[in-house]
């Protein structure tokens, strides 16, 4: 939970200069997109503790807290500095960057999926390939062939 706030901490302090500075969002794209992935991150790890026994519920609640905290301080300075628009385009591009992460994830686990099936289909096929080999070598031992 520490690495995913100070990743939301050092994204956030990379957006705000930017915004102060007055420059495009997308040239800061790689803090937004990592601003997002740890807010995803901080919010599933903290659904994921809820569901435990042995979750922190107050760090968890204020770590939640100072995500919300430093989005709408975001938001107040992309309206009071940014141009018409910029935090519509900020929510956007949030969501994009989370639909893409879904996206990667799910072809990481297909992918993982699919390397298992390979490795089990290899597997039983060298384990049924041995089995005729020690077959045949038992049968020819008893011919005398070898």
């Amino acid at each position: 939970m520490l690495a995913e706030l100070a990743a939301i901490n050092g994204a956030f302090a990379i957006i705000k200069t930017t915004i102060a500075n007055g420059k495009e969002l997308a040239s800061a794209g790689q803090a937004i997109a990592d601003f997002a992935f740890a807010k995803e991150d901080l919010q599933s790890k903290a659904s994921k503790k809820r569901n435990s026994t042995f979750g922190n519920d107050l760090q968890e609640f204020m770590a939640l807290e100072e995500v919300k905290r430093k989005e709408a301080e975001l938001k107040s300075m992309m309206y009071l500095y940014g141009r018409y628009g910029l935090w519509e385009d900020w929510v956007k591009f949030q969501a994009d960057a989370r639909a893409k992460r879904q996206r990667q994830i799910k072809e990481a686990r297909l992918k993982r999926e699919k390397m298992i099936e390979v490795i089990g289909i290899v597997s039983l096929s060298l384990a049924i390939l041995f089995m005729f080999a020690g077959f045949f070598y038992i049968v020819a031992r008893k011919k005398l062939w070898l």
